[in-house]
């Protein structure tokens, strides 16, 4: 029950994430894909993956989606190796906005649309970087944010 307690509460955080007006990439995805099993455990790495997929049924599914999911993924499970300090799990959600930019936008890159060439490539992952950049913003933001719930104790350990 309790982990069906926790699993609503991601759905929540992530789709109010997603449904709230905001800037291109300015969401707290990333930190919770980072955060939720890093603080949770990795057993609550499927709530994240069903919360997408519901909160993608309604906004749209895209091409790339399974880029996006997948790096979601890795994220979780690389967050088991940067939990130690407050450095090393923010340092961990950054490194996780630079790899959801590196897989996603190889996916949009696969799909053709800038050409399958260097300049192409180039191209794909220059035109990208201002996401990237709210990426990075919007996940330190919102790791401090997570960081100072979990610092006052108002989430539990479960792992």
């Amino acid at each position: 029950m309790n982990y069906l307690k926790i699993s609503i509460g991601i759905f929540v955080a992530l789709a109010a994430s997603r449904f709230i007006p905001h800037p291109p990439n300015f969401t707290s995805l990333i930190a919770l894909s980072f955060y939720v099993p890093a603080i949770l455990g990795i057993k609550f790495i499927p709530a994240l993956v069903v919360g997408f997929i519901l909160t993608d049924l309604v906004i749209g599914f895209h091409n790339v989606i399974l880029f996006t999911w997948g790096s979601i993924i890795l994220i979780g499970l690389g967050s088991k190796f940067f939990t130690r300090t407050i450095f090393n799990r923010i340092f961990g959600s950054l490194l996780g906005a630079c790899l959801f930019f590196i897989i996603t936008n190889f996916g949009v890159w696969s799909l053709g649309s800038y050409g399958y060439n260097l300049n192409g490539f180039i191209a794909c992952y220059t035109f990208a970087l201002p996401f990237f950049a709210y990426s990075l913003i919007s996940t330190f933001v919102f790791s401090g944010i997570i960081e100072t719930i979990y610092n006052l104790k108002l989430i539990k350990k479960f792992y």
